[in-house]
């Protein structure tokens, strides 16, 4: 366990164990949730984020039809080398 001092401004100083623990560096934002027990969830906001891409763009590559590097390859010179 590991405890932390609200500062009277608010700021809490996030123990090095726990700081570790999501990968969290000096810069970093953190998401907060709260769950409806009151308990209080910390995370990474930026692997959060990557995380909700991946699950958005899930399934995309194969409606596309996209099965390797070489159909990217092939989309990505279409788009660039297209003449009006």
């Amino acid at each position: 366990m590991n405890l932390a001092k609200i500062s009277a401004n608010g700021r809490i100083t996030v123990p090095v164990e726990i700081r570790r623990l999501p990968g969290l560096k000096s810069g970093d934002k953190i998401l907060f949730f709260h769950k409806p027990n009151w308990e209080v969830v910390m995370c990474n906001a930026s692997s959060q984020a990557i995380r909700r891409a991946q699950a958005a763009f899930a399934g995309a590559a194969e409606a596309m039809g996209i099965s390797g590097e070489d159909d990217v390859q092939a989309i990505v010179d279409e788009i660039r080398y297209e003449k009006d």
